[in-house]
């Protein structure tokens, strides 16, 4: 006998084995399922703990009850899937909202007051407070609303709230009256921050001011430098906190205006050690004119189906906007980060403008026509031209226009809800939507990756352990951490949205796992870990970024 048979009965074994494991496909059929409904319009959207997000609205006749009138906040039960109304005070009609350092949620601005008889007031220097709630279904969950007490420096209706690198929130923006596009009489040309800073004193921007009149719900995302990136109209810049100054980067291609009302969504893409170099990505919106009537504009006009892409050093900004065509023309889509790092690019119209009742020729009350019900991934790492894919994404029946909003999930699928583009609530074409949509990927209810014993803080620069279980048959070469914040989604902004990527070591089932430099990198604040092995993700694990104490006051 061979002297080499023994050592082959071994090693052939064990080599088909290790290709078996390395060569395992994973399927890619996503699957679609509407599960409960809201009972307020999902007109903002954000998750507050592993069982709940939190909806807020407009002062509606919604179906929900809270007291002696319908409701305008609610939370949605990720499990159960229903809903507990939530009592607000002040109009919260097109406020924004953020994450603050130590968990707590706000949601700012709004709208004046719209029914007497539901006892709703002025809300446009809205300050809304949502703490940390722990009970699973939201029992006890309070919002502190009080505007006599609270508030806003200024009157913020279409604001951006953005949570910076000390975990404070930025506010951004905004107007202090109704109406299709802003003003120069009525736009609120300034930033202001919670806590206040310096005072309280509020800091002019001479952007904002030279971005009338398309420039409501500025997209913006903070950079790991500690400054801030703004889009607003066709135009950007990057704002620098400490000096207050305001660089001016080179203008959207082809004239695309990408916020309200001819909105188009922002994504900051991925953030990789040991660089972290971010790059933003720009889609959707429309080259509309915003210097003209309304009557001059049309439901039927072509949206933008334009992605323009940018790495923000000064070589990426010498080289300007990278130009992508989208499979389709999109206004009002939504930009969903997932944990591999693809975005999910959903909902929208691919003709008109955001908003209601301003156009001639309005379907229902909407602005805007002809719904794109087919998402699209658009993979970041790809080839150019090859980064935009539906394979294996089903088709919605669902309009998604005005006020609607998606947001990535704990479980890992993603929760798409409301569109109202109606003055209140209505059943005309398109109604006022109040059912939930999951768009879930192919793993989630068979085995995937498990992250376990994670502990609840991450401290900057600080070394954690976690118990892993990997499936057989994944890639264990694969694997990546990630760090995301879920945001707060309304009016196709996503700014807070973020996905970092953290370096990690596998021994065994044990993952050791380095978070974060520095609040520039992640702002200090809550997050969701997941795991990701050959494109398949775990559940979210919540955790806090930095201390979890309460941002900085200053004098």
């Amino acid at each position: 006998m061979s002297p080499l048979l023994p050592l082959l009965r071994v090693c052939v074994p064990l080599l088909a084995a290790l290709l078996a494991r390395a060569a395992r496909p994973l399927p890619t059929q996503w699957t679609l399922a509407q599960q409960g409904t809201t009972g307020v319009s999902a007109m903002q959207l954000a998750i507050v703990s592993p069982t709940l997000a939190i909806i807020f609205d407009k002062v509606e006749a919604n179906p929900l009850q809270v007291g002696n009138h319908s409701a305008w906040a609610a939370l949605f039960n990720l499990e159960t899937f229903t809903t507990t109304a939530l009592s607000l005070t002040s109009n919260s009609f097109c406020a924004g909202g953020t994450f603050l350092s130590n968990g707590t949620l706000i949601d700012v601005g709004g709208n004046g007051v719209v029914s007497p008889q539901d006892e709703d007031t002025n809300g446009f220097q809205g300050l809304r407070i949502f703490e940390p709630c722990n009970d699973p279904n939201g029992a006890g969950c309070t919002v502190f609303d009080n505007p006599t007490t609270l508030k806003l420096a200024k009157s913020r209706w279409y604001p951006t709230a953005l949570r910076i690198s000390d975990g404070s929130a930025m506010v951004i923006g905004g107007t202090a009256a109704g109406g299709f596009l802003n003003t120069a009489g009525a736009g609120q040309f300034s930033y202001e921050f919670f806590p206040p800073k310096n005072g309280g004193a509020v800091v002019a921007s001479p952007f904002l001011q030279d971005t009338l009149f398309a420039n409501l719900f500025p997209i913006a995302f903070s950079l790991p430098d500690g400054t801030v990136f703004i889009a607003a109209n066709t135009a950007s810049m990057i704002y620098n906190i400490q000096t207050n100054t305001e660089t001016r980067l080179p203008p959207f291609p082809n004239g695309v205006r990408v916020t309200y009302p001819m909105t188009g969504t922002g994504v900051l893409l991925p953030l990789s050690p040991p660089n972290y170099t971010p790059e933003v990505l720009i889609c959707g919106g429309s080259t509309a004119s915003d210097t003209v009537s309304p009557s001059t504009l049309s439901s039927q006009m072509p949206a933008s189906a334009q992605c323009a892409r940018m790495t923000l050093t000064s070589a990426g900004i010498a080289a300007g906007w990278a130009v992508e065509q989208m499979p389709q023309p999109r206004i009002m889509p939504e930009g969903v980060m997932l944990p591999d790092g693809r975005v999910l690019i959903i909902n929208g119209g691919t003709t008109g403008v955001a908003g209601y009742g301003n156009v001639p020729n309005q379907i229902g009350q909407s602005n805007a026509d002809n719904p794109a019900f087919t998402p699209v991934f658009y993979t970041p790492s790809a080839a150019a031209g090859s980064r935009f894919s539906s394979a294996g994404l089903p088709t919605s029946n669902i309009p998604r226009l005005y006020h609607s909003t998606a947001t990535l999930t704990p479980l890992g699928n993603v929760m798409v809800a409301g569109s109202n583009p109606n003055v209140d609530f209505s059943t005309r074409k398109y109604p006022t939507e109040y059912r939930v949509e999951f768009f879930s990927p192919p793993f989630i209810t068979t085995t995937r990756p498990v992250l376990s014993g994670l502990p609840g803080q991450i401290g900057f620069g600080s070394t954690i352990t976690a118990t892993v279980a990997i499936p057989a048959g994944l890639d264990l070469t694969t694997i990546q951490v990630s760090l995301m914040d879920l945001g707060f989604a309304t009016h196709a902004t996503h700014s807070q949205g973020r996905l970092v990527f953290l370096t990690s070591t596998l021994s065994g089932t044990t993952l050791t796992i380095h978070g974060p430099p520095n609040g520039g990198v992640y702002a200090p604040g809550p997050g969701w870990v997941y795991l990701v092995v050959q494109g398949a993700w775990s559940t979210g694990t919540r955790v806090m970024v930095g201390s979890g104490g309460s941002p900085p006051v200053s004098s």
